[in-house]
Formats: C-alpha cells, sequence, structure tokens
C-alpha cells in the first residue's frame, strides 16, 4: 500500500464524545481531589484565589503545577522553573507522537486544539484503543473535558475549602490514577513488545529516581520507552 495516498478525514463523533465523557467521570472525581489540594497548597504559597484558578485552567498540569509552587516565592527563579515544566511534561512528546497516525487525518487547527485536553487517563486509553484495532479520538476530547473541569472544579474548591482535604494522600488516592494507568498498561492485546516498552520505562525511570537530579526519572522513563517503541516501529517497517 502507497503510504503516501491521501487518507480519509478524521471527524469526531459528537454521540461518542459525550460517551468518553461519562467514561472517564468516575476517574474525574479523584482529579477533584488532587485539585483541591493544589488549590490549598497556592494560597498558602501566597498566591492568590483568581491566579490559582487562572493557573488551573490554563496550564492545566498537575504535576508541573505542583513542582512550580516549590519554587514560588518573592523571588521566582523563572529559568529553572521552565526547566522543571518541561521536564515533567516532556513524556506529552512521546504522548503525542503515538497518536499521530490518527492525528495527521485532522485539519491542523482540531489536531492542536484537541491536543490542549491531553491527559495521562485518556491518551492511556486512547492508545490502547488503538493496539485492538479502534481509533478513538474521542476519548481525548470527551474525557479531556471531564478531566478539565474536575481540576478546575478541585481547585476552586481548594482555594476556598482546601483545609477540609489538605492531604489527599491519607485516603490512598494518590495511588489511583498509577493503578489506573497500569490496568491500561496490561490490558488488551498482550503483545510483548508493548510489554517490554513498559518494564523498560520503568525501570528506567526507577533508576533516575535514585540517583539522578529530581525530575529527570520522568524524561529518562520516557526516553527509554520511546527508544524500544522506535526500534519495533523500525522492524515492523523493514519487514514490510
Amino acid at each position: 500500500m502507497n503510504s503516501s495516498s491521501p487518507s480519509v478525514v478524521y471527524r469526531l463523533d459528537p454521540a461518542r464524545v459525550r460517551g468518553e465523557f461519562l467514561r472517564l467521570l468516575p476517574i474525574s472525581l479523584f482529579v477533584v481531589a488532587f485539585g483541591t489540594a493544589f488549590g490549598l497548597a497556592a494560597v498558602q504559597k501566597g498566591i492568590l484565589p483568581l491566579e490559582a484558578t487562572l493557573m488551573s485552567a490554563l496550564v492545566f498540569a498537575g504535576a508541573s503545577q505542583f513542582a512550580a509552587l516549590e519554587l514560588w516565592g518573592d523571588q521566582v527563579a523563572l529559568l529553572p522553573l521552565m526547566a522543571i515544566t518541561f521536564a515533567i511534561n516532556s513524556r506529552h512528546i512521546l504522548m503525542g507522537a503515538s497518536l499521530y497516525p490518527m492525528l495527521r487525518d485532522m485539519p491542523t487547527p482540531r489536531r492542536y486544539g484537541l491536543l490542549l485536553v491531553l491527559t495521562d487517563a485518556n491518551w492511556a486509553i486512547s492508545a490502547q484503543d488503538y493496539q485492538n484495532g479502534r481509533r478513538n479520538l474521542e476519548v481525548i476530547l470527551g474525557g479531556g473535558m471531564v478531566l478539565w473541569l474536575a481540576w478546575l472544579i478541585g481547585t476552586l474548591l481548594g482555594v476556598y475549602f482546601g483545609g477540609m482535604l489538605a492531604h489527599p494522600e491519607q485516603f490512598g488516592l494518590d495511588m489511583v490514577l498509577g493503578c489506573f494507568l497500569l490496568a491500561m498498561a496490561l490490558g488488551g492485546r498482550k503483545n510483548p513488545r508493548v510489554l517490554l516498552a513498559w518494564i523498560v520505562a520503568a525501570v528506567a525511570a526507577m533508576a533516575a529516581y535514585w540517583w539522578l537530579p529530581p525530575h529527570t526519572h520522568v524524561v529518562v522513563g520516557a526516553l527509554a520507552g520511546g527508544v524500544v517503541g522506535f526500534f519495533w516501529l523500525e522492524r515492523k517497517t523493514d519487514e514490510h
């Protein structure tokens, strides 16, 4: 098959978008809890409620926002803040690349608009569905919207009522998303190469967490898993 042949434009199905919105609604309840913790931590750092709310609405990157609070003060070190934010979110480079076979069939403005609400959770579902032969970008939009709303609502609760949930890890909420992503990694088709990529990424990330500077484990894990995926795709291309 000629790889340069035109492909069918991917059109989002509104009914499926609504369905994926509801599909990720249970996960969004835990996102509310973490948003509450962020809102509380932000006001404790001296950030105004409106500023914290705007950060969640416009940035929408939980781990990076928490990391930014660690550097927050009367004088903010801009370059370290940018470096940490890039390191934590560098995984989105590979996440976006993994979705490219579907994204390339969308007009460019819609493609980048869709990626504004890309998260670990909705990416994991979309990637698993793609491995199983189903193209599902509706979960990026529908799932991303419910998670964005949950993060925003949680931030609002945190800046005004955060004292009621200052430490969500006491309830085990810090493990929910990790367990969810683990289930996504091990679900679907039991392809040994996919499992190998996850294992290599996990081992590399843990090694970097122990022996390298803070936050570099995110980059190391993503690159290690990406290298496995790259050579896997190259080998499949050579075989064809």
